[in-house]
Order: structure tokens, then C-alpha cells, then sequence
């Protein structure tokens, strides 16, 4: 099995939080809500890491003035890629708190659309796993189990 590192920052912009609809045909959560990011590359630090996703997933517009380390937690996610075949993966995640202080975003073809939510509708949108167990871990998601 292989396994990854993920660099996954929790973007905020006045007391919204950055999500990504995730393509219908490919990654660990095709179809649903998620948090941004990706793999760390060889040669690259956590930040240097967290910051490329940024910029390949959401543009070069999207202005990110403060990084800081949260949470880490692993699990085995199952991968779709576009030809249809299927991996399983040891993921290891790395968590970031990140402000923004604009919301110009040009999102690449991994998702389908992005939205800024408050706390109060977390609970009403299609929030992949993963994402459900990281807002319940910041005590946004009370209701999670």
C-alpha cells in the first residue's frame, strides 16, 4: 500500500471557511464537499508544500497571510482515478489554519465548484468524511459522530 502525506489547510475569510466541491470522477471523495489540498512533493517543506496546493488547486490571486500548524491524523482512503481504477492509500494529514483576506479563486479541474461557508450550514452540505471529522475536531461540527 502506498502512502502519502497531505498538506490540508483550513482556509478562513471573515469567519467563512474555503470549501471545494470535488470532481464527480476522480480523488478519495468524488461528488463531495471537501477542504483543499495535496501531497508533499520530494524536497519540499510542509509550507512550501501547503503553499504550491494552494496556488495549483485555487490560483495565484488567493491571498493566504497566515500559516499555522493544527492538527495531524491518518487513515487508509480508497483513490478513483479518472480511467476508473481504484488504490488504496495510507494517508497521513497535516492540518493548517489559514487566513485569507480576499476570496479570488481560479480553481483547477479536480473540483467542480468551491464555497465559502459559515459554521451554520456545515451541517447541511454533502461534507465528505474526512472534512466532517476536521470541523468536528475544531468544535464546529458538534453533532458528528
Amino acid at each position: 500500500m502506498r502512502q502519502r502525506i497531505i498538506v490540508c489547510p483550513v482556509i478562513q475569510n471573515e469567519g467563512e471557511f474555503l470549501l471545494c466541491k470535488m470532481a464527480s470522477d476522480r480523488g478519495v471523495f468524488p461528488g463531495q464537499w471537501a477542504l483543499p489540498g495535496g501531497g508533499i512533493e520530494p524536497e519540499e517543506t510542509m509550507e512550501s508544500a501547503l503553499r504550491r496546493e494552494i496556488r495549483e488547486e485555487l490560483g495565484t490571486e488567493l491571498n493566504i497571510t497566515e500559516i499555522k500548524p493544527w492538527a495531524f491524523r491518518d487513515d487508509i482512503r480508497t483513490k478513483t482515478y479518472p480511467d476508473g481504477t481504484t488504490e488504496d492509500i495510507y494517508m497521513i494529514y497535516l492540518i493548517f489554519d489559514c487566513i485569507s483576506t480576499n476570496r479570488t479563486i481560479t480553481f483547477n479541474e479536480e473540483f467542480q465548484d468551491i464555497l465559502w461557508a459559515s459554521p451554520d450550514i456545515l451541517k447541511n452540505i454533502d461534507l465528505n468524511e474526512a472534512t466532517k471529522i476536521t470541523f468536528a475536531q475544531k468544535g464546529i461540527l458538534k453533532d458528528f459522530t
